[in-house]
């Protein structure tokens, strides 16, 4: 069970200052809670992230090894291609025809055995790319559904969203291209230096010259490209989130003519992504070029020197052309990294988000106790309990509540003064800094979260349907239930009516966040979920105020029945649903300012009085 966030639609649209700020991620607004997380640019794990990416990799062991043998006779291939070429050319100097036809047979079917066999690396590189990202998105969501709330409630919705899609893709594209050049490199620069120092350590000593600036310049380039990456990837998380709420607030922006506003925002970020994004391929791009030259001036020094030792006698035409083309196969896998370090890059700043996730403690890492939901009275009690979203900025200063099994308790108060988060901590959405909170006299940090919250039923303002039937929305917290104990569900909540009358009855699909029905019926559906669930604790968070007085009176029949015999914490602006209730807690200041039933309240003119005149009379005193 979860809890729905509590967003004001009229701060969807405020503006992403924070993302001008370079690395910086803001979090939701408008959101009760905690302020926003900040990324902040330094440098990261990058050998860490690439050992945890290998270990992916490494599941798909068969596969692994199978495109490693691909590379291994792909390389091997390579390799005699030149040395066949050389005793073809030796042959034809030296007058030698008898064995020319054969060196040129065999280098053809060495080219088109090359060809076949680098058609399979494709296939193989392919495939365990899609394995590698299929286990990496398994376990990425796994985490996601175990997430904290604090993380959702400190990141935008969009970045998150951005880590699944668009951070994973990244490393599938790199796995799918590079793994093959990485293999392939490694084979090929070892192949290639032994076979070159067999025919002349001087002249294998002249072509390594050109390594040392080629790792120096990918080192420089590297260290400048990763840090753009990384911005862009960030950058394109925030891009995603303003326009999820655009999408999601769309009714608000028209509504309150913000949409040139919006498109400004989304401009103002677009262009931040636009300049990042150039920079970054900028970098990029650049590598392949340096490359290649640092490569052409090894071909230089190459073909001098050799030229030199062949008037020496030392070595022979054919063996010079030999070793240019190996001189080319050494810098040949330097330069497709090169070339490609831009996707690695990329990808490793794309891994490092989705790692972030994936080490966020999750909401089951407990070594708690189960409690027998069956057994639970409902007695509630909170004893000097602090609490602050941000340090420095409590919420909840010294609070203390005792409620009995049964008892109906209202909770009142300015915005702010903490209501919502009375409903958080009991839940464990977040745990408190100090004091304890008690179930039938156990704390409840004793007791495992999933366990707790089987015992509490919560409806929200902001009703909570998936894209799925009807059915299947109000058994979402009960998925054994029976359909007479589903129909006596919908009956009691005073849903039953309107489902009967859909065009496929309890079977008609929902469309996203049940947009196809009534505000009220999303509201009598999310009672009639919380019945099937009988719970021991029952919460009501403004479970009346985004609906007309006629469907607040049907919801409020359904509410009271809903009530009756269990333990209801009810949080309410609208104050004229609460008068019957058992005791009001008044909320000022993070603690309980005055307690007491409706018309002992009234009486003492307090805060309490303060608030009902101004709802009813518009009169403060």
């Amino acid at each position: 069970m979860s809890a729905k966030k509590h967003t004001d639609d009229n701060e969807m649209l405020r503006a992403h200052e924070a993302q001008k700020k370079q690395g910086n991620q803001v979090g939701p607004p408008g959101r009760r809670g905690p302020g926003p997380m900040m990324y902040k640019e330094k440098p990261k794990n990058t050998w860490g992230t690439l050992k945890r990416l290998i270990k992916y990799i490494g599941k798909s062991k068969y596969l692994l090894l199978a495109l490693l043998c691909v590379m291994v006779l792909i390389s091997l291939l390579n390799l005699a291609a030149p040395a066949l070429q050389g005793k073809a050319i030796d042959d034809i100097t030296e007058g030698e025809y008898k064995h020319v036809y054969t060196f040129l047979a065999l280098l053809g079917g060495s080219y088109i055995l090359s060809s076949a066999l680098t058609y399979f690396q494709g296939i193989y590189a392919s495939r365990l790319a899609q394995k590698t990202v299929h286990t990496l998105r398994n376990d990425l969501f796994s985490k996601i559904a175990y997430l904290p709330i604090r993380f959702t409630d400190t990141h935008k919705h969009g970045d998150i969203m951005s880590r699944m899609t668009n951070d994973v893709e990244n490393v599938s594209n790199t796995v799918s291209s590079s793994i093959a050049s990485l293999f392939s490199a490694v084979i090929t620069l070892i192949g290639t230096l032994a076979v070159m120092l067999s025919y002349s350590w001087k002249l294998t000593l002249v072509a390594l010259v050109s390594v040392p600036l080629t790792i120096g310049g990918t080192a420089l380039m590297s260290s400048i490209m990763r840090k753009y990456f990384i911005r862009q990837q960030r950058i394109l998380g925030s891009l995603n989130s303003h326009v999820e709420e655009m999408v999601s607030g769309y009714k608000t922006v028209v509504a309150y003519g913000r949409e040139s506003k919006s498109k400004e925002q989304f401009a103002d970020i677009n262009r931040q992504y636009k300049n990042t994004a150039i920079m970054a391929h900028f970098f990029g791009g650049t590598m392949g070029p340096m490359m290649n030259m640092i490569g052409n001036v090894g071909y230089l020094l190459v073909a001098v020197a050799g030229g030199y030792f062949a008037l020496k006698g030392e070595i022979t035409i054919g063996i010079i052309q030999a070793f240019i083309l190996y001189t080319k196969q050494f810098t040949r896998p330097i330069n497709e990294i090169g070339n490609q370090f831009s996707m690695i890059i990329n990808a490793i700043a794309g891994a490092e988000r989705v790692f972030e996730i994936m080490d966020t403690t999750p909401e089951n890492a407990e070594d708690t106790k189960d409690i027998d939901v069956e057994s639970v009275k409902g007695n509630v009690s909170f004893r000097n309990v602090h609490f602050a979203y941000k340090k420095d900025e409590p919420v909840l200063r010294g609070f203390d509540l005792e409620v009995k099994a049964g008892e109906k308790i209202a909770i009142v108060g300015k915005t702010g003064s903490g209501k919502t988060t009375i409903v958080n901590l009991l839940t464990r959405f977040y745990d408190i800094d100090s004091g304890e909170i008690l179930l039938d006299g156990e704390n409840i940090n004793n007791i495992s979260k999933s366990s707790l919250r089987k015992s509490i039923g919560i409806v929200l303002q902001d009703t909570v349907l998936f894209s799925d039937t009807v059915e299947a929305n109000v058994k979402y917290g009960r998925r054994d239930a029976t359909d007479e104990e589903l129909q006596n569900a919908l009956e009691f909540a005073e849903a039953d009516v309107f489902v009967e009358r859909l065009p496929e009855g309890k079977d008609t699909k929902l469309t996203e966040s049940g947009s196809n029905l009534s505000v009220g019926q999303r509201q009598l559906l999310s009672i009639a979920r919380a019945v099937l669930l009988d719970p021991k604790i029952l919460i009501l968070d403004e479970a009346t105020s985004s609906v007309d007085t006629r469907t607040e009176m049907q919801i409020q029949t359904a509410m009271q029945k809903l009530m009756e015999g269990r333990t209801s914490l009810i949080i309410a602006h609208r104050l004229s649903t609460i008068r019957d209730a058992d005791k009001i807690i008044v909320l000022a200041d993070g603690s309980v300012a005055e307690c007491g039933n409706h018309d002992e309240l009234l009486e003492l003119k307090g805060e309490y009085y303060n608030l009902y005149m101004t709802q009813f009379s518009g009169i403060k005193t």
